[in-house]
């Protein structure tokens, strides 16, 4: 038998995982967080927020596999082995989930869904101004697989669609924008923010003062990326102010976030624990099982990940 599989992951038992593996690649060792056995036998790693230091003593590890799209949770190990390849999964249903949070969210403060919920606790029957879908504009940071499949279906709903990434992109129907130069003139035309970037070092911290105020008021922060990329203090302070309208947050800097933390009774934001995407196994595992067989068979890997950007 090939060398061990290790399941790294505090969060799940990793036992669906076992199964569609061997589903793809036939009776495996696999390991567990709390049963690795001899570590010199492990060759691939699938982890999610490993503890610092765990993946380098594996000496034989091969490969190592971030079961989220993102990987700052093992890029924040500075002990990472250095030249075994990082690859993330890619999976679909994850997408498809991303998008319907961001959606979802965007519309109940399009709709005023809120001021409606309201006005029924006071069985106050109060018609609310509204916004034209063609003048509400939605701005995504993050132009990646989960970005792209969010501003193609906002423009596909008939908001006015932009994105806004590191590098030039060009999608079909959604305007977008492009490195420092491009951030003032994105900020200025978005009323909903969408954050779906990856967290790398020159995206910590992002969603500051000087962003919220580069925002047109009352704009409208949906935060679905890392809670890295927000400084807590300015965002209270922009919702405080009444420059920002409110906040869908589903990723804190603090995770799981601290009973103590304003966010949880600020009238203004909405917390969610972590789960606008969920890794589901049976769809990301393809991806993975390839990659699986690739490093064994000495073939080049895809889902790749470059340490250095972070992506």
């Amino acid at each position: 038998m090939a060398g061990a599989i290790a399941y790294i992951s505090r969060d799940t038992d990793g036992v669906l995982w076992k199964k569609v593996l061997e589903a793809g690649l036939g009776p495996i060792d696999f390991r567990t967080r709390d049963n690795l056995g001899n570590k010199d036998d492990i060759e691939i790693v699938l982890a999610w927020k490993p503890d610092r230091g765990l993946i380098a003593s594996f000496p034989n590890v091969k490969l190592i596999v971030s079961l989220g799209m993102g990987v700052d949770h093992l890029l924040a190990d500075d002990q990472l082995p250095a030249g075994v390849p990082i690859t993330r999964i890619m999976d679909d249903g994850l997408v498809g989930q991303m998008s319907e949070y961001a959606i979802y969210f965007a519309l109940r403060h399009h709709r005023d869904i809120d001021k409606y919920a309201e006005s029924q606790r006071a069985k106050t029957w109060k018609p609310e101004d509204f916004v034209d879908t063609i003048h509400r504009r939605i701005g995504i940071t993050g132009l990646g697989t989960i970005g792209q499949d969010t501003a193609s279906k906002f423009a596909a709903l008939g908001f006015p669609t932009a994105g806004w990434s590191r590098t030039q992109k060009t999608l079909a129907g959604v305007e977008t924008f492009h490195g420092p130069d491009g951030l003032a003139a994105f900020l200025a035309r978005t009323d909903i923010l969408v954050n779906v970037l990856p967290l790398t070092r020159d995206t910590k911290g992002l969603l500051d003062a000087r962003l919220f105020a580069a925002l047109p008021k009352g704009a409208y922060l949906i935060n679905m990326g890392r809670g890295g990329h927000v400084v807590d203090d300015d965002l209270l302070a922009a919702l405080d102010s009444g420059h920002l309208s409110g906040a869908a947050l589903d990723v804190f800097n603090t995770e799981p976030l601290p009973r103590d933390h304003p966010y949880w009774t600020h009238p203004k934001v909405k917390v969610t624990p972590h789960i606008a995407g969920a890794t589901n196994p049976r769809t990301a595992s393809p991806g993975v099982i390839e990659n699986i067989k690739r490093i064994r068979a000495g073939q080049p890997l895809i889902n790749t990940v470059d340490p250095v950007t972070g992506y």
